[in-house]
């Protein structure tokens, strides 16, 4: 047993719901709270059908990841329950997945996910079973401070995911814990070795997990007939360049496939994609420079006040840049200044706030300049 993974301010005994994926971070999460004593029960979501999906087999896509789950917390000598969600997935991620990609924007649906199925209805699942906590394998950290637990990155920074967490609430993370979150992914692989779990060596998801191709035009198009009408690509300077079969097959910043050559002899890439006249722009590099954001959907995990020096981050790969965010109103808007102009800045992206490692929180990109 190891006291090193007992959950602040939650005694040894005590209930703990454990989000079990069926990978090796939630397998090895419910492992190690089991060894330090709680009473863990494993909770798997089934969020979709693979009919539904691809138009073909009607099994659940994610059926060998339930598999795993419950083998984990067979061996382990656990509870383990298969909740359908299907219904608000579909709602809350799914459609608004398709819809946002027919409006030209790029969304983030980990991030959606999080914020209104894993963190809104299974903690509410949690509560309902007698649980004092919910843990899950995200590599991130809660840090106690003297105004209540912290949302900071994780131990190990290139497997850092507060980038797709900022949408948690001071609420939701007092009951929230992540165990891995100090542990680099070497250290969890061998922890599942140590307990002899299956999944062991199982590879990480790469995409996402309802496009498991990463076709996610035939999905749009499926599920919004329509919405692969062909237009014009267009350059900056308004010349037609040529042709494209749908807006939905492009993203602001893209560069490779575009299909056609560029008056100046510069690399082009999509600065901007217009699907009421199906239309995609495109232009050099310097005419994708943004250096205004403007965010709606604001999550602040922050000091109180208006203006703030911080540092963002407009994809989750990418290292944090220096920055000043303007709060509006009732902190659900703001605006961000960028210190040096960031390229590539899509709508519907996520920018997420950091003070160093801590995390201040985020919002959704409404608006570019």
């Amino acid at each position: 047993m190891s006291a090193s993974f007992l959950l602040n301010g939650v005694e040894k005994g005590a209930r703990v719901v454990v989000a079990m994926s069926g990978g090796v971070d939630s397998s090895v999460t419910a492992a190690l709270l089991h060894e330090a004593g709680y009473e863990v029960i494993g909770m798997t979501m089934q969020l979709y059908d693979h009919g539904f999906v691809d138009g073909k087999r009607k099994t659940c896509c994610a059926g060998i990841d339930i598999y795993d789950a419950s083998q984990v917390a067979q061996k382990l000598g656990i509870h383990h329950y298969v909740l359908n969600y299907e219904t608000r997935f579909r709602q809350a991620v799914i459609d608004q997945f398709v819809d946002s990609y027919t409006k030209g924007h790029t969304p983030i649906p980990c991030v959606q996910c999080n914020q209104s199925v894993k963190f809104v209805d299974m903690l509410e699942a949690a509560k309902n079973l007698g649980a004092q906590a919910l843990a899950t394998g995200h590599y991130v950290q809660r840090v106690e401070t003297d105004r209540g637990p912290a949302l900071w990155r994780g131990a190990d920074h290139k497997r850092d995911q507060s980038y797709f967490l900022f949408a948690t609430t001071p609420h939701q993370l007092a009951m929230l814990h992540f165990p891995v979150g100090g542990l680099s992914k070497d250290e969890t692989r061998a922890h599942a070795r140590r307990f002899g779990l299956e999944v062991a060596d199982k590879p990480d998801s790469q995409d996402i997990c309802f496009v498991p191709d990463g076709d996610y035009a035939s999905l749009v198009e499926r599920l919004r007939p329509g919405t692969k009408e062909p237009g014009e690509i267009v350059h900056t300077n308004g010349q037609v360049l040529g042709e494209h079969a749908g807006t939905i097959h492009y993203t602001i910043g893209q560069r490779r496939g575009l299909g056609v050559s560029s008056p100046t002899g510069e690399p082009l890439y999509v600065v901007h994609i217009d699907p009421i006249q199906k239309k995609v722009i495109v232009g050099e590099k310097e005419s994708l420079g943004r250096t205004h954001l403007n965010l709606e959907g604001v999550n602040w995990l922050g000091e109180e006040g208006e203006a703030h020096r911080i540092w963002v981050k407009i994809r989750s790969a990418q290292e944090a840049v220096p920055a000043t965010v303007l709060l509006r109103n009732d902190a659900s808007r703001a605006m961000i200044t960028l210190d040096n102009p960031e390229y590539g800045v899509a709508l519907g992206q996520a920018c997420v706030f950091y003070a160093q490692d801590r995390v201040l929180g985020g919002g959704w990109i409404s608006g570019t300049a």
